[in-house]
Formats: structure tokens, sequence, C-alpha cells
């Protein structure tokens, strides 16, 4: 299951999407996730489908290691369908000991995991199409406005990237160590999960040792370099809105009104 989570991985093709200024992806990922929170008919979710459907092809990253994603979070995706499931007021169909099925409750607990499963893939795209240093570009300028008030933008846009960065980086780290144990004997394959969950806990000491190792040498390779925050600080590449920005602009910001149509005019 550990190799299973691609979040803050980068998928290094040549597409469309790679192509696109950060600023883009990072606005557009944020209109689809505001989407699916106003979406609320199975129109709106279809068309939420079809226009992830386009996005996927378009980026040129194979759906198989997209999906392989959601492997890591299906037990979060599965409680949460069954809360809905068997918490959800409405006509009753099927009651057994103290709980009860409702229409609602099916309704709602689908709706549910197609909402998450849909967040989960489109805020992947984002990570996979563009590298740790686009993406930390991209959030600052994104914040400089906010530098008038005090925000620290680069200092903010800095550890949002290390922490994405790192998260590939501790799986492999998480894995080696699994290993590791594996071949002294330890069992983390059988048994219930709630023992499976106890056989994780000798993970946990080497794995925060690696990590706080890793921040450590990360800050003095920071500090040799004379990294003293954003400020003064020039880019290799500065960033630029190209035509198909402005396209990609339009079309979410239509596929936005198309779903706050469907929103209000069926419920």
């Amino acid at each position: 299951m550990i190799r299973d989570i691609t979040i803050g991985q980068y998928y290094p093709v040549d597409s469309l999407l790679h192509r696109l200024d950060p600023r883009t992806k990072i606005i557009g990922t944020f209109t689809f996730i505001i989407s699916l929170f106003v979406s609320r008919s199975w129109y709106a979710y279809g068309l939420s489908f079809l226009f992830l459907t386009l996005v996927i092809s378009l980026s040129h990253v194979p759906i198989k290691f997209m999906l392989k994603g959601l492997k890591a979070v299906m037990m979060i995706i599965l409680f949460t369908v069954l809360l809905n499931l068997f918490l959800t007021p409405g006509e009753p169909i099927v009651t057994f000991w103290r709980f009860t099925i409702t229409n609602e409750g099916i309704e709602t607990a689908s709706q549910m995991a197609i909402r998450l499963v849909f967040l989960i893939v489109g805020s992947s795209i984002m990570t996979l199409t563009t590298s740790p240093i686009s993406l930390t570009d991209g959030i600052e300028y994104l914040l400089n406005p906010w530098k008038r008030i005090g925000v620290p933008a680069h200092e903010i846009a800095m550890m949002m990237t290390i922490a994405l960065r790192f998260i590939p980086i501790l799986l492999e780290e998480t894995d080696k160590i699994m290993k590791a144990q594996m071949a002294r004997g330890a069992d983390f394959e059988s048994g219930s999960i709630f023992k499976r969950a106890k056989n994780m806990i000798p993970l946990l000491v080497p794995l925060f040792i690696s990590a706080f190792r890793r921040a450590d040498d990360l800050a003095l390779a920071m500090e040799a370099r004379c990294y003293k925050g954003g400020e003064g600080r020039t880019r290799l590449k500065q960033l630029k809105y190209e035509g198909h920005d402005l396209a990609v602009f339009f079309s979410v910001g239509a596929y936005l009104a198309v779903v706050i149509l469907f929103a209000i005019y069926f419920k």
C-alpha cells in the first residue's frame, strides 16, 4: 500500500498540462474542488467526470498510475461512505439491529464517494504535472498580494513545496524500513486490520529519526547556500501567461458556470 501513494510525485512527460503555467494549474485545481462541493445533482457529477477524463487525457499520465493512489485512501473513503449510509435520516429501506439504510443515505453515500474519488484524482493531477520548483513559484506568485498585510508568501510556498516533495521520499524510506524488518521476521501482511496497524508501530521510530535527519541535512544545505528567505531573490525562469493558459482559464470558468447552473436548476 505504501507504494501506491502518488500524492506529491511528479510524472515527467511532454503534455499540454505540463507546459501550462503553474498558477493556471493551481487555480484550475481549486476551481475543480469548488465545483465538487457545489454539485448537488447527478448531471453535475456526470459533467465533472467528463471534465476530469478530458484533463487526464491531456496530461498523458497513465490512468492506472492515477487510480493507484486511491488504494492508500480506500479505507477513508469506505468509512465515510458507511457513515453517510447508516446515519443519514430519511425514508427507510432496510433496518437491522440499530442501523437503518434510507434512500437519502444511499444517494448521499454515493455522491460522497464520487466526490472524494474526483477530489483525490483531480488534486493529484496538479502535482503529477508540475515540478516542485514550478509549484513553489506558482504558489508564491499567487500569495504575493497578501504580502501587504504581512503574509510571508515565499516562506509559505517553500514550506508547502518541501512538504509535498518529502512525501515520496518518506514513503520510499518507509518501504526500505519495512523490507529490512520483514527480512528480520516482521509480519506486516497477515492478521486483522488492528493487528497490522499495531505491527506498524515499530516503523515510526526509525522513520521519525530518518525524517529529522533529512530535515537537518536540508537546513544545513540551505544555510551553506546563504539562504535567507525570499527577500531580494531572483529567478532563472520568470512565469508568464501564454495563449493556452488563457484558453484553460476560459474553459475552467465555463465548466464552473455550467456546474452552478446544474446546482440551481437540477436539485
